[in-house]
């Protein structure tokens, strides 16, 4: 039997000499930084052309977290790559070869690239945050501002979550492709038309997206958008069953199927 430490030390040696893995984190990294930048510094200069609305309810911690529409995308390929690859290269049947406890295999790689996710998450929201704040000048806020912090944070745990989520649903499918032509068009068409077209939008503010991304709220409503039926907390409480429904889907997959 593998002691826990020893698939753990396993699959941090698995991610962390894969090049491609580190990649999309680092893209994660750069687009959501840039995009929130370039974001912030156009509506600066834009402010006063506003319609009053989004000017009531204007809200910068939210505005500089705009680059996390595309900055998710790459969380998704990198939770995708971390479970398929094992598929794709056939090195699953050695893995559970090594490690014939298909829990503690799956849920030790998903707690390795999970912390580092967040890790990089984390990382990500700070430093996002302080540059898109500088960059909107006179309309900035402060980070010791009431539920900014929250906010931050809350960014950090949300890539998090979107890369952990994206990993159930690749152990689910067995298959890199097949899990990236299902969650980059969910969440960069599917998700985001749905919630601008009335009568869809009531189902698609409960998509693990829609309802993760309230925690980067500080003002209700942000930019005039619609009003949820649940608060910031309650959103992330939502992606959080979408995460866990993933890796149990996930783990019922690998108990039960050959590899």
């Amino acid at each position: 039997m593998a002691s826990l430490p020893a698939v753990l030390n396993s699959e941090w040696t698995k991610i962390r000499t894969v090049s491609s893995t580190t990649w999309t984190l680092i893209s994660a990294f750069v687009v959501t930084v840039a995009m929130g930048a370039a974001l912030s510094a156009l509506l600066n200069s834009q402010f006063d052309d506003l319609p009053a609305a989004e000017k009531a309810t204007f809200d910068p911690t939210f505005v500089g977290f705009s680059g996390m529409v595309l900055g998710q995308l790459a969380m998704v390929v990198f939770g995708v790559l971390v479970v398929g690859t094992e598929y794709s290269s056939g090195m699953i049947r050695t893995s559970l070869a090594a490690v014939p406890q298909r829990g503690s295999f799956l849920f030790c790689k998903i707690a390795v690239a999970g912390v580092l996710a967040l890790l990089v998450g984390l990382a990500t929201s700070f430093v996002t945050f302080f540059l898109s704040q500088a960059l909107l000048g006179g309309h900035r806020t402060d980070i010791g501002a009431e539920n900014v912090l929250r906010a931050v944070f809350g960014g950090g745990l949300y890539m998090g979550l979107i890369a952990v989520f994206s990993m159930g649903v690749a152990a689910m499918l067995r298959s890199s492709m097949l899990s990236l032509g299902i969650l980059m068009p969910f969440f960069f068409l599917v998700s985001q038309v749905l919630s601008a077209v009335p009568g869809a939008r009531s189902v698609a503010r409960y998509f693990p997206d829609q309802a993760g991304a309230k925690i980067m709220q500080v003002v209700p409503d942000a930019m005039n958008t619609d009003p949820a039926p649940y608060g910031p907390w309650g959103g992330l409480g939502i992606m959080v069953l979408w995460v866990v429904a993933a890796l149990a889907g996930g783990y019922l997959v690998l108990r039960k199927r050959d590899a």
